[in-house]
């Protein structure tokens, strides 16, 4: 059990720091004019709509089925309702470009807390047998999608200034060593609510997507960062997954 723990420590150390490594991204793109900006924000809402689609819905689809009385789709369609109506609420107390900035920070620290949950129930099934070798692979896939996450979070926000956008971009990662070691304590409790959680995560992702990313993007430029960081994300997704 003490070397499983220690192994849950290293593998949400590492996506928290794969999260901080893609935010620092932000320190070597240079230029602020709007084209560029556009595409920022493209390749970032691509990201997100990838992410709940691959990393969020198709898991809680897959995990409902399995192990829930209820119809597969429920708990997912109720989760991207409800996670849709919380940044709905949210938006409408923060208005502003802060406001916008503050939905992303906390559309992409959703996303990564079941993701940090689901390392650490990994760890801890590989404590009762069931295989270290799959929480490995399981922290590694999500490490090296929260690369493009960390991007996506601190390169729209660069006007706030390098340090503090790459901050933004490692602090939305932060939430996962500390869900995953608490998800690896309480296993048992939290397994059966992942499927609520990921869909909660996806519909707040989509909501932020289409309601503050999409609209700002728009144009060729934009569009065409959006369906990069959409194609980044699904390949990553489904190679790593």
């Amino acid at each position: 059990m003490a070397s499983s723990f220690l192994w849950a420590v290293g593998g949400t150390q590492f996506i928290f720091w794969m999260t901080a490594l893609g935010a620092s991204l932000v320190f070597f793109f240079r230029g602020t004019e709007l084209r560029f900006q556009k595409a920022l924000l493209g390749f970032a809402g691509g990201v997100m709509t990838a992410a709940s689609v691959w990393s969020l819905l198709l898991p809680a689809l897959e995990q409902a089925g399995a192990e829930s009385a209820l119809p597969a789709w429920l708990p997912a369609a109720l989760g991207v309702l409800l996670g849709a109506l919380f940044i709905l609420l949210a938006d409408a107390l923060q208005k502003g470009a802060a406001g916008k900035e503050r939905l992303l920070f906390t559309a992409i620290t959703l996303h990564n807390i079941p993701e940090g949950m689901a390392v650490g129930l990994a760890f801890a099934l590989a404590a009762t047998g069931e295989g270290l070798a799959a929480a490995l692979a399981l922290a590694l896939g999500i490490g090296v999608q929260n690369f493009p996450e960390g991007a996506a979070v601190s390169l729209p926000l660069r006007r706030l200034g390098r340090g503090r956008a790459f901050l933004c971009g490692a602090a939305s990662g932060a939430v996962e060593p500390v869900f995953g070691l608490l998800a690896f304590g309480a296993a048992r409790w939290v397994h059966p609510l992942m499927p609520w959680l990921l869909s909660f995560s996806a519909g707040a992702m989509l909501y932020v997507t289409a309601c503050e990313l999409c609209p700002e993007a728009r144009g060729r430029v934009g569009t065409m960062g959006y369906i990069g960081g959409f194609t980044l994300m699904m390949v990553l997704d489904v190679a790593l997954g």
